[in-house]
């Protein structure tokens, strides 16, 4: 058995598309993730299970969800990180 490549530059590496859905799902609900990423599976009757099997089908439309994910959810703990840091060592 061969183990994966590393990917150091890949900020998603080892976050599933379900992880990155469900805390999407937490953080906006159905309604805001049909508002910034606009696709059917978000829109009408949604769910996690028919969600990831669209988003799996569909790379651009998984594209636009990792973006976001990147965008909100990312971006947002390092935003904490770096808060937390300063907070630490003051001045």
């Amino acid at each position: 058995m061969t183990t994966p490549p590393l990917q150091p530059n890949n900020v998603l590496h080892g976050i599933t598309l379900e992880r990155m859905l469900l805390e999407l799902h937490e953080k906006f609900g159905w309604e805001k993730l049909a508002y910034f990423v606009p696709i059917n599976c978000f829109s009408h009757e949604p769910s996690i299970k028919s969600s990831l099997k669209f988003l799996r089908r569909m790379p651009w439309a998984r594209a636009k969800v990792e973006q976001l994910y990147l965008d909100r959810i990312i971006s947002e703990q390092l935003y904490d990180l770096k808060n937390k840091q300063d907070s630490t060592h003051p001045n």
